[in-house]
Protein backbone atom coordinates (compact mmCIF):
# COMPACT_ATOMS: atom_id res chain seq x y z
CA UNK A 1 0.00 0.00 0.00
CA UNK A 2 1.44 3.39 -1.03
CA UNK A 3 2.63 5.69 1.74
CA UNK A 4 0.41 8.72 2.46
CA UNK A 5 2.30 11.95 1.77
CA UNK A 6 2.16 14.79 4.28
CA UNK A 7 2.70 18.55 4.09
CA UNK A 8 3.22 20.93 7.00
CA UNK A 9 1.89 24.50 7.03
CA UNK A 10 3.37 26.69 9.75
CA UNK A 11 7.06 26.33 10.57
CA UNK A 12 7.22 28.06 13.95
CA UNK A 13 8.36 26.71 17.32
CA UNK A 14 5.97 23.74 17.53
CA UNK A 15 6.81 22.46 14.05
CA UNK A 16 10.20 21.13 15.17
CA UNK A 17 8.80 18.41 17.44
CA UNK A 18 6.07 17.51 14.93
CA UNK A 19 8.59 17.02 12.14
CA UNK A 20 10.96 15.07 14.36
CA UNK A 21 8.23 12.68 15.45
CA UNK A 22 6.56 12.32 12.07
CA UNK A 23 9.89 11.22 10.61
CA UNK A 24 10.56 8.93 13.60
CA UNK A 25 7.19 7.25 13.04
CA UNK A 26 8.08 6.70 9.39
CA UNK A 27 5.71 9.24 7.85
CA UNK A 28 6.52 10.68 4.42
CA UNK A 29 6.72 14.48 4.92
CA UNK A 30 7.36 15.86 1.44
CA UNK A 31 6.89 19.64 1.84
CA UNK A 32 6.64 22.43 4.38
CA UNK A 33 5.28 25.94 3.98
CA UNK A 34 5.05 29.16 5.93
CA UNK A 35 3.98 32.74 5.35
CA UNK A 36 7.71 33.38 5.88
CA UNK A 37 9.26 31.22 3.15
CA UNK A 38 12.73 31.54 4.67
CA UNK A 39 11.45 29.94 7.85
CA UNK A 40 10.06 27.08 5.76
CA UNK A 41 13.42 26.69 4.01
CA UNK A 42 15.16 26.52 7.37
CA UNK A 43 12.89 23.72 8.61
CA UNK A 44 13.20 21.85 5.31
CA UNK A 45 17.00 21.97 5.54
CA UNK A 46 16.94 20.89 9.19
CA UNK A 47 14.86 17.77 8.48
CA UNK A 48 15.91 16.97 4.93
CA UNK A 49 12.45 17.71 3.51
CA UNK A 50 12.43 17.86 -0.28
CA UNK A 51 10.53 21.11 -0.75
CA UNK A 52 9.96 24.39 1.06
CA UNK A 53 7.26 26.45 -0.59
CA UNK A 54 4.43 28.91 -0.15
CA UNK A 55 1.14 27.92 1.44
CA UNK A 56 -0.60 28.20 -1.94
CA UNK A 57 1.95 25.91 -3.61
CA UNK A 58 1.60 23.26 -0.91
CA UNK A 59 -2.20 23.27 -1.11
CA UNK A 60 -2.03 22.96 -4.90
CA UNK A 61 0.25 19.90 -4.74
CA UNK A 62 -1.89 16.90 -5.77
CA UNK A 63 0.37 14.29 -4.13
CA UNK A 64 -0.05 15.70 -0.61
CA UNK A 65 -2.95 13.95 1.13
CA UNK A 66 -2.65 15.17 4.75
CA UNK A 67 -1.95 18.75 5.82
CA UNK A 68 -0.60 19.36 9.33
CA UNK A 69 -1.83 22.85 10.20
CA UNK A 70 0.56 24.47 12.72
CA UNK A 71 -0.37 28.10 12.14
CA UNK A 72 -1.35 30.56 14.90
CA UNK A 73 -4.85 30.02 16.41
CA UNK A 74 -6.68 32.72 14.46
CA UNK A 75 -5.50 31.13 11.19
CA UNK A 76 -6.42 27.53 12.07
CA UNK A 77 -9.94 27.57 10.61
CA UNK A 78 -8.99 29.40 7.41
CA UNK A 79 -6.05 27.13 6.60
CA UNK A 80 -8.05 24.01 7.46
CA UNK A 81 -10.89 25.17 5.21
CA UNK A 82 -8.52 25.83 2.33
CA UNK A 83 -6.93 22.41 2.74
CA UNK A 84 -10.30 20.63 2.81
CA UNK A 85 -11.43 22.52 -0.28
CA UNK A 86 -8.19 21.38 -1.93
CA UNK A 87 -9.21 17.77 -1.20
CA UNK A 88 -6.79 17.12 1.66
CA UNK A 89 -7.24 15.63 5.11
CA UNK A 90 -6.28 18.01 7.93
CA UNK A 91 -4.81 17.76 11.40
CA UNK A 92 -4.64 21.16 13.15
CA UNK A 93 -2.92 22.40 16.25
CA UNK A 94 -5.38 23.35 18.97
CA UNK A 95 -7.89 24.85 19.02
CA UNK A 96 -9.77 23.55 15.99
CA UNK A 97 -11.18 27.08 15.42
CA UNK A 98 -11.90 30.24 17.41
CA UNK A 99 -15.58 29.46 17.93
CA UNK A 100 -18.07 26.63 17.70
CA UNK A 101 -19.75 27.92 14.53
CA UNK A 102 -16.44 27.85 12.64
CA UNK A 103 -15.61 24.45 14.07
CA UNK A 104 -18.96 22.95 13.05
CA UNK A 105 -18.53 24.29 9.52
CA UNK A 106 -15.13 22.61 9.24
CA UNK A 107 -16.38 19.24 10.48
CA UNK A 108 -19.40 19.42 8.16
CA UNK A 109 -17.18 20.36 5.20
CA UNK A 110 -14.83 17.44 5.90
CA UNK A 111 -17.73 15.00 6.22
CA UNK A 112 -19.39 16.25 3.04
CA UNK A 113 -16.18 15.65 1.09
CA UNK A 114 -15.29 12.31 2.64
CA UNK A 115 -12.18 13.76 4.28
CA UNK A 116 -10.68 13.40 7.75
CA UNK A 117 -10.24 16.33 10.13
CA UNK A 118 -8.71 16.29 13.57
CA UNK A 119 -6.86 18.47 16.02
CA UNK A 120 -4.42 18.53 18.86
CA UNK A 121 -3.88 17.74 21.58
CA UNK A 122 -2.79 14.15 21.15
CA UNK A 123 -1.27 13.91 24.61
CA UNK A 124 -4.27 11.78 25.63
CA UNK A 125 -2.62 9.08 23.49
CA UNK A 126 0.41 9.12 25.81
CA UNK A 127 1.37 6.53 28.39
CA UNK A 128 -0.13 8.04 31.55
CA UNK A 129 -3.51 9.07 30.13
CA UNK A 130 -3.95 5.75 28.32
CA UNK A 131 -3.08 3.91 31.53
CA UNK A 132 -5.49 6.14 33.48
CA UNK A 133 -8.22 5.23 31.00
CA UNK A 134 -7.64 1.51 31.59
CA UNK A 135 -7.61 1.99 35.38
CA UNK A 136 -11.01 3.69 35.17
CA UNK A 137 -12.47 1.27 32.62
CA UNK A 138 -11.34 -1.72 34.70
CA UNK A 139 -13.15 -0.33 37.75
CA UNK A 140 -10.18 0.32 40.05
CA UNK A 141 -11.85 3.41 41.56
CA UNK A 142 -15.44 2.27 41.08
CA UNK A 143 -17.92 4.54 39.33
CA UNK A 144 -16.45 8.02 38.62
CA UNK A 145 -18.50 10.66 40.42
CA UNK A 146 -16.38 13.82 40.09
CA UNK A 147 -13.19 15.30 38.66
CA UNK A 148 -11.02 18.37 39.18
CA UNK A 149 -8.50 19.94 36.80
CA UNK A 150 -6.19 22.88 37.43
CA UNK A 151 -3.79 24.73 35.13
CA UNK A 152 -2.30 27.55 37.21
CA UNK A 153 0.52 29.71 35.84
CA UNK A 154 1.48 33.31 35.25
CA UNK A 155 1.43 33.24 31.47
CA UNK A 156 3.75 32.62 28.53
CA UNK A 157 5.10 36.19 28.28
CA UNK A 158 7.86 34.97 30.60
CA UNK A 159 9.35 32.63 28.00
CA UNK A 160 7.66 32.73 24.59
CA UNK A 161 9.48 34.89 21.99
CA UNK A 162 6.22 36.30 20.59
CA UNK A 163 3.45 35.85 23.19
CA UNK A 164 0.97 38.39 21.76
CA UNK A 165 -1.50 35.82 20.40
CA UNK A 166 -1.88 34.21 23.84
CA UNK A 167 -3.72 37.36 24.97
CA UNK A 168 -5.98 37.73 21.94
CA UNK A 169 -9.29 35.95 21.15
CA UNK A 170 -8.50 32.29 20.63
CA UNK A 171 -5.83 32.53 23.31
CA UNK A 172 -6.03 32.96 27.05
CA UNK A 173 -5.53 30.07 29.45
CA UNK A 174 -8.72 28.24 28.50
CA UNK A 175 -8.22 28.25 24.72
CA UNK A 176 -4.45 27.74 25.00
CA UNK A 177 -4.21 25.12 27.77
CA UNK A 178 -7.83 24.07 28.25
CA UNK A 179 -7.73 21.65 25.28
CA UNK A 180 -5.20 19.45 27.09
CA UNK A 181 -7.30 19.23 30.25
CA UNK A 182 -10.73 19.01 28.63
CA UNK A 183 -9.62 16.45 26.04
CA UNK A 184 -8.14 14.36 28.85
CA UNK A 185 -11.40 14.56 30.81
CA UNK A 186 -13.52 13.57 27.79
CA UNK A 187 -11.09 10.70 27.08
CA UNK A 188 -11.46 9.50 30.68
CA UNK A 189 -15.14 10.28 31.41
CA UNK A 190 -16.89 10.91 28.10
CA UNK A 191 -18.77 13.94 26.71
CA UNK A 192 -20.28 16.84 28.66
CA UNK A 193 -24.03 17.63 28.72
CA UNK A 194 -24.05 21.12 30.25
CA UNK A 195 -21.66 23.54 31.94
CA UNK A 196 -21.29 26.88 33.65
CA UNK A 197 -18.42 29.33 33.81
CA UNK A 198 -16.99 32.46 35.39
CA UNK A 199 -14.09 34.31 33.75
CA UNK A 200 -12.17 37.50 34.39
CA UNK A 201 -9.34 39.58 32.94
CA UNK A 202 -7.05 40.50 35.82
CA UNK A 203 -4.41 42.62 34.05
CA UNK A 204 -5.11 44.99 31.15
CA UNK A 205 -1.62 44.47 29.73
CA UNK A 206 1.36 42.14 30.10
CA UNK A 207 5.09 42.82 30.21
CA UNK A 208 7.26 40.53 28.10
CA UNK A 209 10.31 39.21 29.95
CA UNK A 210 11.73 37.09 27.11
CA UNK A 211 15.15 38.19 25.92
CA UNK A 212 14.27 39.37 22.41
CA UNK A 213 11.42 41.72 23.45
CA UNK A 214 12.21 42.32 27.11
CA UNK A 215 10.10 45.05 28.70
CA UNK A 216 7.64 45.40 25.81
CA UNK A 217 3.99 45.73 26.90
CA UNK A 218 1.19 43.91 25.10
CA UNK A 219 -2.58 44.49 25.52
CA UNK A 220 -4.88 41.77 26.86
CA UNK A 221 -8.20 41.22 25.08
CA UNK A 222 -9.30 37.83 26.42
CA UNK A 223 -10.05 36.47 29.92
CA UNK A 224 -6.99 35.27 31.82
CA UNK A 225 -8.56 33.43 34.79
CA UNK A 226 -11.34 31.04 33.81
CA UNK A 227 -13.36 28.60 35.93
CA UNK A 228 -15.78 26.01 34.57
CA UNK A 229 -18.25 23.55 36.09
CA UNK A 230 -18.98 20.49 33.97
CA UNK A 231 -21.87 17.98 33.99
CA UNK A 232 -20.78 14.83 32.18
CA UNK A 233 -23.35 12.70 30.37
CA UNK A 234 -22.50 9.68 32.53
CA UNK A 235 -23.34 11.63 35.69
CA UNK A 236 -19.99 12.83 37.04
CA UNK A 237 -19.44 16.51 37.78
CA UNK A 238 -16.21 18.33 37.05
CA UNK A 239 -14.39 21.53 37.97
CA UNK A 240 -11.71 23.11 35.78
CA UNK A 241 -9.68 26.25 36.49
CA UNK A 242 -7.21 27.67 33.98
CA UNK A 243 -5.21 30.79 34.79
CA UNK A 244 -2.43 33.01 33.50
CA UNK A 245 -2.72 35.11 36.70
CA UNK A 246 -1.28 32.80 39.37
CA UNK A 247 2.35 32.95 40.47
CA UNK A 248 2.46 29.73 42.49
CA UNK A 249 0.16 26.79 43.20
CA UNK A 250 0.23 23.33 44.79
CA UNK A 251 -3.08 22.17 43.32
CA UNK A 252 -3.15 18.81 41.51
CA UNK A 253 -3.32 18.72 37.73
CA UNK A 254 -6.22 16.26 37.41
CA UNK A 255 -7.92 14.03 39.96
CA UNK A 256 -10.76 11.60 39.25
CA UNK A 257 -12.92 10.65 42.25
CA UNK A 258 -14.77 7.33 42.23
CA UNK A 259 -17.06 5.43 44.54
CA UNK A 260 -14.13 3.19 45.54
CA UNK A 261 -11.08 5.41 45.32
CA UNK A 262 -9.22 8.33 43.71
CA UNK A 263 -6.97 8.53 40.65
CA UNK A 264 -4.31 11.27 40.49
CA UNK A 265 -3.40 12.06 36.88
CA UNK A 266 -0.27 14.08 36.00
CA UNK A 267 -0.04 17.11 33.70
CA UNK A 268 -2.01 16.39 30.48
CA UNK A 269 0.27 18.78 28.58
CA UNK A 270 2.79 15.93 28.58
CA UNK A 271 2.72 12.37 27.27
CA UNK A 272 4.23 10.77 30.38
CA UNK A 273 4.24 11.25 34.12
CA UNK A 274 3.51 9.44 37.35
CA UNK A 275 -0.01 8.06 37.71
CA UNK A 276 -1.17 7.28 41.27
CA UNK A 277 -4.20 5.55 42.73
CA UNK A 278 -5.54 5.32 46.27
CA UNK A 279 -8.43 2.96 46.88
CA UNK A 280 -10.84 3.17 49.77
CA UNK A 281 -9.18 2.04 53.01
CA UNK A 282 -5.64 2.38 51.61
CA UNK A 283 -3.19 4.24 53.87
CA UNK A 284 -1.10 5.62 51.01
CA UNK A 285 -0.99 6.29 47.31
CA UNK A 286 0.30 3.64 44.91
CA UNK A 287 2.06 4.39 41.62
CA UNK A 288 0.55 2.68 38.58
CA UNK A 289 3.09 1.33 36.10
CA UNK A 290 2.48 2.52 32.52
CA UNK A 291 0.89 -0.09 30.27
CA UNK A 292 1.65 1.73 27.01
CA UNK A 293 4.52 3.51 25.29
CA UNK A 294 4.65 7.21 24.32
CA UNK A 295 5.99 8.67 27.55
CA UNK A 296 8.24 11.16 25.73
CA UNK A 297 7.02 14.17 23.73
CA UNK A 298 5.28 12.48 20.79
CA UNK A 299 3.34 15.37 19.29
CA UNK A 300 2.31 14.20 15.84
CA UNK A 301 1.21 10.76 17.04
CA UNK A 302 -2.39 11.66 16.14
CA UNK A 303 -1.30 12.34 12.55
CA UNK A 304 0.23 8.87 12.35
CA UNK A 305 -3.02 7.44 13.73
CA UNK A 306 -5.01 9.44 11.16
CA UNK A 307 -2.83 8.21 8.30
CA UNK A 308 -3.31 4.59 9.34
CA UNK A 309 -7.05 5.12 9.84
CA UNK A 310 -7.36 6.50 6.31
CA UNK A 311 -5.65 3.41 4.90
CA UNK A 312 -7.63 0.91 6.98
CA UNK A 313 -11.01 2.65 7.04
CA UNK A 314 -11.34 2.87 10.83
CA UNK A 315 -12.05 6.01 12.93
CA UNK A 316 -9.04 8.05 13.98
CA UNK A 317 -8.73 8.98 17.63
CA UNK A 318 -8.02 12.74 17.73
CA UNK A 319 -10.98 13.33 15.43
CA UNK A 320 -13.02 16.38 14.47
CA UNK A 321 -16.00 15.52 16.67
CA UNK A 322 -13.75 15.34 19.76
CA UNK A 323 -11.99 18.61 18.89
CA UNK A 324 -15.32 20.33 18.18
CA UNK A 325 -16.82 19.15 21.48
CA UNK A 326 -13.82 20.50 23.38
CA UNK A 327 -14.01 23.77 21.43
CA UNK A 328 -17.68 24.20 22.34
CA UNK A 329 -16.91 23.48 25.99
CA UNK A 330 -14.28 26.26 26.04
CA UNK A 331 -16.51 28.75 24.27
CA UNK A 332 -19.49 27.68 26.37
CA UNK A 333 -17.63 28.45 29.60
CA UNK A 334 -16.97 31.99 28.35
CA UNK A 335 -20.55 32.39 27.09
CA UNK A 336 -21.90 31.21 30.45
CA UNK A 337 -19.71 33.71 32.27
CA UNK A 338 -20.90 36.58 30.08
CA UNK A 339 -24.58 35.61 30.29
CA UNK A 340 -24.75 34.42 33.91
CA UNK A 341 -26.55 31.26 32.76
CA UNK A 342 -25.83 27.56 32.39
CA UNK A 343 -24.80 26.52 28.87
CA UNK A 344 -26.35 23.47 27.20
CA UNK A 345 -23.99 21.65 24.86
CA UNK A 346 -25.08 21.22 21.23
CA UNK A 347 -22.29 18.84 20.17
CA UNK A 348 -21.23 15.46 21.44
CA UNK A 349 -18.57 12.89 20.70
CA UNK A 350 -17.68 9.34 21.59
CA UNK A 351 -14.78 8.52 23.87
CA UNK A 352 -11.83 7.78 21.55
CA UNK A 353 -10.83 4.13 21.38
CA UNK A 354 -7.89 3.33 23.68
CA UNK A 355 -4.67 1.71 22.49
CA UNK A 356 -4.25 -2.03 22.90
CA UNK A 357 -2.18 -2.80 26.01
CA UNK A 358 1.53 -2.63 25.30
CA UNK A 359 1.23 -0.47 22.19
CA UNK A 360 4.30 1.76 21.80
CA UNK A 361 6.56 3.62 19.36
CA UNK A 362 7.73 0.45 17.67
CA UNK A 363 4.11 -0.55 17.25
CA UNK A 364 3.44 2.65 15.30
CA UNK A 365 6.31 1.99 12.91
CA UNK A 366 5.46 -1.67 12.42
CA UNK A 367 1.66 -1.58 12.56
CA UNK A 368 0.94 1.74 10.87
CA UNK A 369 3.52 2.00 8.13
CA UNK A 370 5.00 -1.43 7.44
CA UNK A 371 2.05 -3.74 6.90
Amino acid sequence: MAQIKVGVIGCGVISEIYLKNCQMFGMDVVACADIDVERARSRAAQFGIARACSVEELLADPEIEIVINLTIPNAHADIARQALLAGKHVHSEKPLALNTEEGKALVELANSRGLRIGAAPDTFLGSHLQTARKVIDDGWIGRPIAATAFMMSHGPERWHPNPDFFYQPGGGPMFDMGPYYLTALVHLLGPVRQLAGIAQTTFAERVITGANRFGERIPVSTPTHVTGLLQFEQGAVGTIVTSFDVWHSELPRIEIYGTEGTLAVPDPNYFGGVLRVRRQGAEQWTEVAPLFGFSENRRGLAVADMADAIKTGRPHRANGELALHVLEMMEGIHVSSASGRHYEMTTRCERPLPWPVGFDEEGVRLSFFHR
